[in-house]
């Protein structure tokens, strides 16, 4: 009996279809974007675009089937936004925050908290969900046992609702369309500023039109040019009591597995991203001859090159294939490939844009190609949701200095001990 990469009837059918509307529609955003100079109307130019991707059931494949949605599987979401990022990375980024800003709910909610936030996201009442991690002073030492560092959004229970002060940046789809704000917040924050995270980090569910919540700032990003990353401060914002998930000092493991959903997500948005870059090199290789005799290609250097490019293109996508398929057979409680699998994808795609601009030449740093513009998004990959060095020595490295931890567990198709929850049979 041998391993089995094969895609069955169905999963082609959903990669072909993710390529058609990618091709069908995807291909226009770029041009809907041109002139347009600041972020935030640039987001807002998207919307027609993420619409169709709505439309097109993309946004129901986050809902479990229970709640109206067609749920689909971290391999299936993967296989889908490979061809996606290919063409576009902006709108499907603004449906991965959305997937990021429901899973503390969708795994970590009450029935009753599902039942409230999750059909509206099926039934058209609401589009768009973030999550707000990042602290305005960073977010590299979340979770260090100091209470006076780290997370400093802090709220407060008084009588029925919790009262919110803070503020956080990054926090993709955080405006809203139209600084209306998401229909769905899902806040980081410590409910006792006296008390380690451990006992005090929670995820609190803010609904739209909460009074209090301020955009007060937009960041400009190299790439990802329509991707939306306010500054969001919350000021005496109050919340029902029962919109916390689970109990305070629960969001240490709702953070880890809320971010482990994106890795494999992510690795699959990098390969879209790197496609693009060989699609290009590679046409331009056969076809260029660069005022000489031959086309490109025919050089060995081109040649050796242009099958590096392809060779990272099919490691990271069969590691993330395997992130993927791990991810769903542990219920998301693999921490170890997917991190390995974020790490990996990222840098192997910076590495993958550079390359091919070196084999195009000058022409790629310039608006001839789009290759420049690839190298802008990819460029981003390594340091967000949760930059590489952070998972490195945050995930990595405490898995590393587990004495329980097992090396051979992801080759073998089990789960790293160093997961508390996992150790506890949860």
């Amino acid at each position: 009996m041998g391993l089995d990469f094969t895609l069955s009837e169905e999963q082609l059918q959903l990669r072909a279809g993710a390529r058609e509307f990618a091709d069908g529609v995807l291909t226009q955003v770029a041009g809907a974007l041109d002139g347009i100079p600041g972020p935030e109307e640039r987001f807002y130019a998207i919307r027609p675009f993420f619409q169709q991707m709505v439309d097109a059931g993309f946004l129901k494949a986050l809902i479990p089937d229970e709640y109206g949605g067609n749920k689909f599987s971290s391999l299936a979401f993967t296989l889908a936004a490979e061809e996606l990022a290919r063409v576009d990375i902006n709108t499907p980024t603004a449906v991965l925050a959305t997937g990021l800003g429901l899973q503390p709910i969708i795994r970590f909610g009450n029935d009753e908290q599902k039942a409230r936030f999750l059909p509206r996201f099926v039934d058209g009442t609401a589009r768009l969900a973030a999550f707000g991690f990042t602290e305005v002073s960073g977010g590299a030492n979340w979770d260090s046992p100091d209470p006076k560092v780290g997370v400093q959004t802090f709220a407060e229970l008084d009588g029925d609702e919790w009262v919110i002060n803070g503020a956080k940046h990054y926090v993709t789809n955080g405006t809203g369309w139209n600084r209306e704000g998401p229909d769905t917040l899902c806040l980081v924050c410590r409910t006792d500023p006296d008390a380690p995270p451990e006992q005090s980090m929670a995820v609190i569910v803010i609904e739209k039109g909460t009074p209090g919540v301020e955009v007060t700032g937009i960041l400009d990003t190299a790439g990802h040019r329509a991707v939306i990353s306010p500054r969001l401060e919350f000021k005496n914002v109050r919340v029902p009591k029962e919109n916390i998930l689970g109990e305070p000092g629960d969001g240490m493991e709702i953070v880890r597995e809320t971010f482990s959903w994106t890795c494999a997500p992510i690795g699959a948005a990098c390969i879209g991203r790197m496609r693009a870059a060989f699609d290009y090199a590679y046409q331009f290789a056969r076809t260029d001859n660069r005022s000489g005799p031959h086309p490109v290609i025919e050089y060995q250097n081109a040649g050796y090159m242009l099958t590096d490019l392809k060779i990272r293109i099919e490691a990271a996508r069969y590691l993330t294939w395997k992130a993927a398929d791990h991810f769903d057979k542990t219920n998301g409680k693999d921490r170890e490939l997917a991190n390995i699998t974020k790490v990996f994808a990222s840098e192997t795609s910076v590495q993958v844009a550079y390359d091919a601009m070196r084999l195009v030449g000058i022409d790629a740093y310039t608006d001839l190609t789009p290759i420049a513009g690839i190298m802008n998004d990819v460029l981003c990959f390594p340091v967000y949701d949760g930059g590489n060095m952070g998972v490195r020595r945050r995930q990595m490295h405490d898995m590393l200095r587990n004495p329980s931890y097992d090396p051979l567990a992801l080759a073998e198709n089990r789960l790293s001990t160093s997961n508390p929850m996992a150790e506890a049979g949860l």
